[in-house]
């Protein structure tokens, strides 16, 4: 069977996982066998040793195992952040950072190879759209990053390349796969969904009540400056994303973090942080203030200091909870995009 025809095994939940096997004459406890191996990370069939060989032979011929090839790795000297470079079997390639904090380790990974959004400040969007990730190829980036540490990673963010409500039902079954009891059972409530707003995809998430951490790239209080900067809000305004977002926590309860990158006199004026605070306020929300990322073809610069401190100040006065985001990885470029662009430019001849 053509590899393209083979069927996507560890993309497949455990029901349907048992029907398959079951028509192949197999036991049930079968399925829960398997499922256990492609969720400790096996790269082939022939690693399932307690499987007969019949069924892997059958299995071999039928489907395949989705894994995460580690193409470059950087350690940060400062706080161990690492940032890889995974390819796939088409050989698209993305990038993952594995974090350590106080409470464990969380794994930001990517849930499309490139982004069609073209945020002006984004090194991904830069790069242009290449294909979704199926839920299986999103997985095993964590797997791949469990393995290769001898760790097991606690809390997740789809904060990497890509848009993850894009890619909405590749991502919703790695949710489901991810947080299974019999795979690597990772609570909801420690994982976060990163989103620049597609605004029918924020509501149908919040019927869902998955009890994800919502986190909103907002990075603007106007459409003027947002539009300017984020071609999506050009299709969903910011009044249509803020009243999706007053949904989403109400339906669910769950508090909504708001993105804002401060990016030097675009949107982190005095003014700018009044409006923001209007918009929000009522909101069950947090924002997160991210310094800008250098990135290359952009003249965007980071905030001073004293501006991070007013803005904060802005929006304390109206009851607004704003915070700095600790940087983390700062000599590797840990955020996502720029690994990927560089060997992708090098592949083609172009200076890094």
């Amino acid at each position: 069977m053509a590899a393209a025809e083979k069927t996507d095994i560890k993309s497949m939940n455990e029901q349907e996982l048992e029907a398959m096997l079951s028509q192949m004459g197999q036991p049930r406890f079968r399925s829960g066998q398997i499922y256990k191996w492609l969720h400790q990370g096996v790269k082939s069939f022939d690693e399932m040793t307690n499987i007969p060989v019949l069924l892997r032979e059958k299995l071999v011929e039928n489907c395949y195992i989705s894994h995460a090839a580690i193409e470059k790795k950087l350690i940060s000297a400062y706080d161990g952040t690492v940032k890889y470079l995974f390819s796939f079997a088409d050989g698209e390639t993305v990038e993952s950072v594995l974090m350590k904090y106080h409470h464990g380790y969380t794994s930001c990974v990517s849930t499309q190879a490139g982004c069609k959004m073209g945020c002006d400040f984004c090194a991904t969007g830069k790069g242009g759209f290449r294909r979704n990730l199926t839920a299986s190829e999103i997985l095993s980036q964590i797997q791949a990053e469990q393995l290769d540490n001898n760790l097991r990673i606690s809390n997740i963010v789809l904060m990497g390349m890509g848009e993850p409500l894009d890619n909405y039902d590749n991502v919703i079954r790695f949710l489901e796969l991810v947080s299974s009891e019999h795979g690597l059972n990772i609570g909801m409530r420690h994982i976060s969904l990163s989103t620049c707003g597609i605004v029918p995809r924020i509501y149908e998430l919040a019927d869902k009540k998955l009890q994800l951490t919502l986190s909103v790239s907002l990075h603007a209080p106007n459409d003027e400056i947002r539009s300017a900067t984020m071609p999506v809000n050009k299709k969903y305004p910011i009044d249509e994303l803020l009243k999706a977002c007053r949904y989403y926590a109400e339906k669910t309860g769950r508090r909504i973090s708001f993105e804002y990158a401060m990016i030097d006199g675009v949107n982190d004026s005095d003014a700018c942080a009044r409006e923001l605070a209007h918009r929000i306020r009522g909101i069950l929300s947090h924002v997160n203030l991210i310094p800008v990322n250098s990135v290359s073809g952009s003249d965007y610069r980071k905030s001073r200091s004293d501006r991070l401190k007013s803005f904060i100040d802005i929006l304390a006065s109206s009851g607004i909870t704003a915070t700095v985001r600790r940087t983390l990885g700062s000599d590797i470029n840990a955020s996502c995009g720029q690994l990927r662009s560089s060997v992708v430019k090098s592949s083609r001849g172009e200076c890094k």
